[in-house]
């Protein structure tokens, strides 16, 4: 008997479980380690203590009262315990009482996991109950085990007629059984259900290498809805085309180095230059007499920068009147001055933040604002007129002018540190009549040009107006080139451009060419005498009427002269 007892007791010691007996006295009578642990006593003040003073909420005491066993949660210190409580019964009387309690955090994490992997179930059910589109799945042997309620209504049968049957019983022409047995997936084919072409896709469906059946999907359940989905994706890709080429009008670059014409040593070398700026960052001056395209150049390097997708932004530093210049370049805030706009203005500065700010004319800028400039070229903020707020900008500068700035600087009128700012990496544009062999170039191309815009039959450059143009010098460049082509292509009654086509200033110096004496002094009288219009022109924004002031001639006498030199409508040179 001894012997039986001290084995019972090496079980219960072994145990990982707590054991407390009590007797009928409500006495401990027994108490192993692990049950001491979880009390934190020592066994020795745990035995003959009655069990309410060292569980004080135990109901160990009420099953010899009782005589029936129950397991439910006990806490002790804060920790939740799984107890289970049975009465020692003998002869018919309850002796006693013993129970069985264990640490319930390992049961609280698998119940957690449990309710989780339940409520993931629960919502991976509800999603496939809920698919629109009809989904099938099949066993190894071609079963259903699962199948949509959408694809039972598509089928016009209930889902427990469905499950448990061969696919081939629900759909004859079925091939899921076919796919769960070879492994070999099919995507995108044609199937007849119902009497409708729908497109479907099979899967199998694989369990540690091994194939346990296939899934089954209708991507399409009429083929026309595909047809209308390629409509719609036709759509949009036209609607793509559309906003690229909105974005490429917001962001305003017209031109590329495509557009720059000419085959000549001169240009060819410029446009080489010009595509070595393209590619960096440093702020680019393009220097050039009137009309050499300069503007076309600055659209060109941005177009071939890193930044052709952000805006480029154009200033003329000479159109803009003095009083409005600084509102226009950096902005201004709601209530800076009067008249200003509500909400405030932002300025082409911060209109061109990521992007490039072409300065058009940078020596026509006010000292005053020369300053401004060199500010947010060092520093890359701008500041709107009336705030006190600073913006931080990213942008490229490319600047341009016609005049000799250094001259300029030594009158005191542009700034020296402004100048070595802007001219980090120059670009000069060499004029039309060092540019050997490309006016007759550029001649057949600004013919077709306005031929196909004015939608004119082809016309052809007399062989004397040719020889004419190869000999002019062309002080105007490419802009007075240009427009004597324009003007001749709008007044020419034949197929073929003549000298009475060309603009006045034009046949007066071809009827002058057998004069040696004569032919370079009236030359250079037409050419001073145009190129003082042309700048009071652009001195006033356009004004006939300011220019004819500041020629100190009539207005009928400017109209009579510019008719004469081919500038109608002309509005100055950049």
């Amino acid at each position: 008997m001894k012997t039986n007892e001290i084995k019972l007791d090496q079980v219960f010691q072994a145990m990982k479980a707590g054991v407390i007996v009590i007797n009928n006295q409500d006495a401990v009578c027994y108490c192993n380690p692990v049950a001491a642990q979880y009390i934190e006593l020592d066994v020795k003040e745990i035995m003959d203590q009655k069990i309410t003073e060292v569980i004080p909420n135990t109901k160990l005491n009420c099953v010899i009262q009782d005589g029936e066993p129950n397991s439910e949660q006990l806490f002790i210190g804060g920790r939740m315990f799984i107890a289970n409580r049975s009465p020692i019964n003998q002869n018919g009387d309850t002796i006693g009482a013993v129970a069985f309690f264990q640490d319930g955090s390992d049961l609280q994490n698998v119940l957690s996991r449990l309710d989780n992997t339940q409520n993931s179930l629960t919502n991976l059910e509800s999603i496939f109950e809920q698919a629109y589109d009809g989904v099938m799945v099949v066993d190894s042997h071609g079963n259903i085990t699962r199948i949509t309620k959408s694809y039972c209504r598509f089928l016009n049968i209930e889902q427990e007629q469905a499950v448990g049957h061969h696919c081939t019983e629900i759909l004859p022409k079925s091939r899921m059984h076919i796919v769960a047995q070879t492994g070999i997936a099919e995507i995108g084919e044609i199937m007849d259900i119902n009497g409708k072409e729908a497109m479907v896709m099979r899967l199998p469906l694989r369990e540690e290498g091994k194939i346990i059946g296939a899934v089954g999907k209708v991507m399409f359940r009429d083929v026309r809805e595909l047809r209308t989905l390629a409509e719609k994706l036709d759509l949009l890709e036209n609607k793509l085309k559309f906003y690229e080429k909105e974005l490429k009008h917001y962001q305003k670059f017209r031109y590329t180095f495509s557009n720059i014409i000419g085959q000549s040593l001169s240009i060819t070398r410029t446009k080489g230059l010009a595509e070595k700026a393209a590619q960096g960052k440093a702020t680019v001056l393009l220097r050039g007499e009137s009309g050499t395209g300069k503007e076309i150049f600055a659209h060109a390097i941005h177009a071939a920068s890193t930044r052709l997708y952000q805006p480029f932004v154009r200033v003329n530093c000479g159109a803009i009147p003095s009083e409005l210049l600084e509102a226009e370049l950096f902005g201004y805030e709601e209530g800076a001055f009067t008249g200003a706009k509500k909400g405030g203005k932002p300025g082409k500065f911060e209109l061109a933040n990521k992007g490039t700010i072409f300065l058009d004319e940078i020596g026509d800028l006010p000292l005053t604002m020369q300053a401004k400039v060199l500010r947010i070229l060092q520093e890359k903020e701008v500041e709107r007129v009336g705030s006190n707020r600073l913006q931080q900008l990213d942008i490229r500068v490319i600047a341009a002018t016609h005049q000799d700035l250094e001259k300029m600087i030594g009158k005191g009128e542009f700034r020296r540190d402004l100048y070595y700012r802007l001219n980090v990496f120059t670009v000069t544009i060499p004029p039309l009549r060092e540019r050997e062999g490309d006016v007759l170039l550029l001649s057949e191309h600004l013919l077709a040009k306005f031929q196909h815009e004015l939608g004119l039959p082809l016309r052809k450059l007399d062989r004397r107006v040719i020889e004419l143009f190869q000999l002019y010098a062309w002080p105007g460049n490419v802009r007075e080139l240009q427009n004597a082509i324009e003007r001749a292509i709008n007044v020419v009654e034949g197929s073929i451009i003549q000298l009475k086509d060309l603009p006045l200033y034009l046949q007066d110096l071809q009827g002058r060419r057998g004069n040696t004496l004569l032919q370079p002094l009236a030359l250079e009288m037409a050419e001073a005498e145009r190129k003082a219009i042309l700048k009071a022109l652009e001195t006033t924004g356009g004004n006939k009427s300011n220019a004819a002031e500041i020629l100190g001639i009539h207005r009928t006498n400017l109209y009579r002269k510019m008719e004469k030199y081919g500038l109608d409508g002309a509005e100055g040179e950049r």
